[in-house]
């Protein structure tokens, strides 16, 4: 099963080319899905490009966008890790309607996941800076 049901390899890359036929539904490859969905939920096409590519560009710098002294998420405060479990189910919920034709239902799905998607990364460089986190161990602060 080399190509996991079509998400992994696309099942449209093996079949003959047809230069008198468009396939129906024409997607990214699975790892590329949840930026689709971005891009496909911003009405104008300038800035569904935009937000697609800020997209990626904020992932670039989460280094300094989380700006708290413990990097592990044992120490760190529980709104923290609901944040990233959100983050999480919100990246999931983006692939899967980027994988799927779009509806109306879709398309609201998707902006709010888009919406949810950039909260994330606010609201981290929002609290990161004075979060109350559990006190390091010894063999960690020498």
């Amino acid at each position: 099963m080399p190509a996991m049901g079509g998400f992994f390899l696309e099942a449209p890359n093996f079949e003959p080319a047809n230069p008198l036929k468009t396939p129906a539904h024409i997607f990214p490859v699975w790892y590329f899905t949840p930026f689709y969905a971005i891009l496909r939920a911003i009405p104008d096409k300038l800035m569904g490009v935009a937000a697609m590519g800020a997209s990626i560009v904020v992932l670039a710098l989460l280094p300094w966008i989380d700006r708290g002294m413990v990097r592990s998420v044992r120490y760190r405060c529980g709104f923290h890790k609901w944040n990233i479990a959100g983050f999480v189910v919100t990246f999931v919920l983006l692939g899967w309607v980027g994988a799927t034709p779009q509806t109306d239902m879709k398309t609201i799905i998707s902006q709010i996941c888009t919406v949810t998607y950039f909260m994330f990364f606010v609201l981290l460089f929002v609290y990161s800076k004075n979060e109350k986190t559990k006190p390091l161990p010894e063999r960690l602060t020498k």
